[in-house]
């Protein structure tokens, strides 16, 4: 996959798992991208180490659900350390 097919896979992967998160979430579009990327990184970072399964193609579904669920995951990190600065 192509560096900009990658930023585009998480803008739209974080843009995702904003939705999916009850709640509001602090950022705008720059944090959602790099959540997103970091996100997608992560999640296939661990899908191939923990199941052996590889990020394939741009439009290939478990490059999504694999984005998606890392950048849900990396959004919950990050809403840990915003909530705990407004306290």
């Amino acid at each position: 996959m192509s560096f900009l097919g990658f930023l585009l896979l998480g803008l739209i992967a974080g843009a995702i798992a904003k939705a999916l998160l009850p709640g509001t979430q602090g950022g705008g579009w720059v944090i959602t991208l790099v959540l997103g990327v970091v996100g997608a990184l992560l999640g296939g970072w661990l899908a191939s180490l923990l199941f052996g399964v590889e990020m394939g193609e741009f439009f290939d579904w478990r490059t999504w659900i694999i984005a998606i669920l890392g950048s849900i995951v990396v959004l919950l990190i990050y809403g840990l350390f915003t909530r705990s600065r407004k306290a």
